[in-house]
């Protein structure tokens, strides 16, 4: 079964829900399985990079089915692929693929904190699914 809109906007409120708990402003995205936008929020104050950088790490996280930190940007497969994804992808810590079942569905995303902190709303985000 794909990501549906309305699972996709619960991971990005409990993102936010954890943001906000650690007093940061962050940027969400959710994308589903090939890579495309489903929901996305920036929090009231969050930097506008964010948000590009947040999709970027949806994007490779749901790409290579693991946490956007993990993937190796010097690797050549990984440029490869990259360049013929149209480059949105951001192999940056603050990504995370979701997966039920075994199947990818999608990831989510997030800039505007720390790296750690990034990820640890994105986890956030997906453990509400």
């Amino acid at each position: 079964m794909a990501l549906t809109l309305a699972e996709a906007n619960r991971v990005v409120e409990a993102a936010i829900a954890k943001a906000g708990e650690m007093n940061i402003k962050i940027s969400v995205a959710v994308c589903d399985a090939g890579g495309r936008l489903v929901a996305f929020n920036r929090m009231d104050g969050a930097f506008f990079a964010g948000g590009f950088g947040s999709q970027g790490k949806a994007i490779a996280s749901a790409a290579f089915a693991r946490p956007s930190g993990a993937i190796d940007p010097t690797r050549a497969i990984v440029q490869c692929i990259r360049e013929a994804e149209g480059d949105h992808m951001i192999p940056s810590q603050g990504g995370m693929p979701i997966i039920r079942n075994g199947v990818i569905e999608g990831g989510c995303g997030v800039g505007g904190g720390t790296s750690e902190q990034d990820e640890e709303c994105a986890q956030a985000g997906i453990a509400a699914l």
